[in-house]
């Protein structure tokens, strides 16, 4: 539910500006100018247009401190919050969150300190930390009540709702009719939007009458030109309840931003039980990489905020305090996070391995997609992270800092061409016997390519990376020139991830009919057991080794089409392991150079 649940607090905050500028000591809020910088930002908004929605908020927001509104202006920073958390940006949004409430602090705004607890309520929401959510909630009700803002209590009802609608649903309908309440009396405009949500809880609790009843109202009220958020998800299930579940799902996989999780839903209440597993999958992976993401950002968040706050402690004491309470609460956050990843993966291993069982075709594609994913966003994700760092004119580092940064970027980057490299290696499986014969001197060729990996390793693992070589500087061999280089650049990368320590060799020596290759490592080493199953695609005996799991067997496989083939010598001594790679000879005309 947490696309849903995205959609309804932008529309509540939404509504919150409108109804608060009512408050504004001028008539500003009828002039072109404010008009058209309001729609601006709207539109930017509704539309997901990050650099659009700026630009509108920030000048709105100047608009507004030029119009002494402070409640209007922290209402649109409000804003800037929500759609932070659209973005999926919850360590940028907390930080905004933190600004306000101390800004809101710094300038003594008591009566307006409920916009920024209301967005940490969201935050706690949008992280699955449904506990603190609701306290955060409450408190915006008592607070909003206190200072008089009661014409926008009902969206934050409808958080609650949000909240407590699958553990309780009773409770769900007694929000719901406080915030009917509230509506008729102070903003009747709210009024058929909490309405349409009360017959989506009818729904979920299989109340059909009093579902048909609403959705009859619904139909009603739009002919009338009545419109609600939830509208288009009424529609589905009305279609489902009437047995359309074909319509049903595609509408709500056309229209409504939770699909995955209706679709199921509907599929579920059918019957159709295989393909309600498949959207629950999708459902799932998309959740778990949702909260892969804002663990991290969580964590983050903790070791900056702690570092920040350290530095301000001496200053007085309600700051030392302050500190500590939103420790407290990150830990808090940190631990649900940690807690809803686990059983969220968990339960994705077990439905995994029912997947597996019931379409075993599919198993190699999703494992595929699955290692491309994670490999290429974690170096991308470091490469980022610290281009941010070193973009910000602000940050200062010492040369060391500052070069342990690049060294870090240059070797993810590197990281990733090797990935592509894997990739382009399986497309040349089918090819690479139709490939060019060249002739290669085959000393410069190897240099070469130990040299290509030597710099990145040096520094980033501390390793040596050597070529010994038994041919002559002018021995000379005709064979598949991008086939070799590929081959042996996966060779030196497997040994250099399974090597923490010590060296890596490249050798090179001839028989009467072969060229032979080899790359000798101090590394960890392979099992005799696992001496062939290595060469499986996508096979890695550590998970959590980079790597996509297919180098060894385009390796194998690149050999082998053309006339060679690839080994583990398990006669080798070690320590670490010996990989062989042997290629035919054919003879080079004397005059070659």
């Amino acid at each position: 539910m947490k696309q849903l649940f995205r959609f309804a607090i932008t529309l509540a905050v939404l509504l919150s500006t409108a109804g608060t500028l009512c408050y504004a000591t001028s008539d500003y809020k009828t002039s072109p100018e404010y008009i058209s910088l309001r729609n601006a930002m709207h539109r930017a908004f509704n539309d997901g247009d990050s650099a659009a929605f700026f630009n509108s908020v920030h000048q709105l927001e100047d608009y507004l401190l030029k119009q002494d509104d402070l409640h209007a202006y922290y209402t649109q920073r409000c804003n800037e919050i929500v759609f932070q958390l659209n973005r999926q940006a919850i360590f940028e949004a907390y930080m905004q969150a933190v600004n306000l409430s101390r800004e809101l602090t710094e300038r003594k705004l008591d009566k307006e300190m409920y916009m920024a607890i209301n967005m940490m309520g969201h935050i706690y929401h949008f992280s699955g930390n449904n506990a603190s959510a609701k306290r955060c909630f409450w408190e915006v009700i008592r607070m909003m009540e206190k200072e008089g803002y009661i014409e926008s209590l009902p969206p934050i009802y409808m958080n609650l709702v949000n909240i407590v609608i699958d553990e309780d649903p009773d409770e769900a309908l007694r929000l719901i009719d406080q915030a009917a309440s509230v509506a008729r009396e102070s903003s009747p405009e709210r009024e058929f939007d909490i309405e349409t949500r009360r017959t989506l809880a009818y729904y979920r609790m299989g109340d059909m009458e009093r579902f048909n009843k609403g959705y009859k109202a619904y139909k009603e009220g739009e002919e009338k030109g009545y419109s609600s958020v939830h509208g288009r998800t009424v529609e589905v299930y009305h279609l489902a309840q009437e047995g359309r579940i074909d319509e049903a799902v595609k509408m709500a996989n056309e229209q409504i931003d939770d699909r995955f999780s209706i679709m199921a839903e509907l599929y579920a209440s059918a019957g159709r039980w295989e393909e309600a597993f498949r959207v629950q999958k999708k459902d799932m992976e998309e959740s778990d990489s949702i909260n892969s993401l804002l663990l991290s950002s969580s964590l983050q968040g903790v070791q900056t905020e702690l570092k920040r706050y350290e530095d301000e402690s001496n200053e007085a004491r309600r700051h030392l305090y302050t500190v500590l309470a939103i420790a407290i609460l990150l830990l808090m956050l940190v631990v649900a996070l940690v807690y809803i990843v686990e059983i969220r993966r968990r339960h994705l291993r077990e439905m995994r391995k029912a997947y597996e069982r019931a379409l075993e075709s599919d198993k190699m594609k999703t494992a595929f997609i699955q290692n491309v994913s994670h490999e290429v966003r974690t170096p991308l994700n470091v490469i980022s992270g610290f281009a941010q760092v070193l973009a910000n004119p602000e940050t200062k580092l010492s040369p060391e800092k500052h070069r342990y940064m690049a060294d870090q970027m240059i070797h993810n980057a590197n990281r990733i061409t090797l990935m592509l490299n894997e990739v382009l290696a399986m497309s040349l499986q089918e090819s690479s016997a139709e490939q060019d014969l060249v002739t290669i001197r085959c000393n410069q060729f190897m240099r070469n390519l130990v040299l290509g990996f030597h710099l990145d390793a040096e520094k980033s693992r501390n390793l040596t990376l050597c070529f010994d070589s038994s041919l002559t500087e002018d021995f000379l061999v005709k064979s598949h020139e991008s086939i070799l280089r590929l081959i042996i650049n996966q060779l030196l990368d497997n040994a250099v991830k399974n090597t923490e320590k010590g060296s890596v060799t490249l050798k090179a020596s001839t028989t009467d009919t072969e060229l032979v290759v080899a790359v000798e490592d101090t590394g960890r080493g392979v099992a005799s057991k696992d001496a062939e199953r290595i060469f499986e695609r996508f096979v890695k005996l550590d998970d959590f080794q980079e790597g996509l799991g297919i180098g060894l067997t385009s390796s194998r496989t690149m050999a082998r089409r053309i006339g060679g083939d690839v080994v583990i010598d398990q006669t080798y001594p070690g320590p670490g392991s010996r990989f062989v790679l042997t290629v035919p000879l054919i003879e080079v005309p004397t005059h070659t150079l």
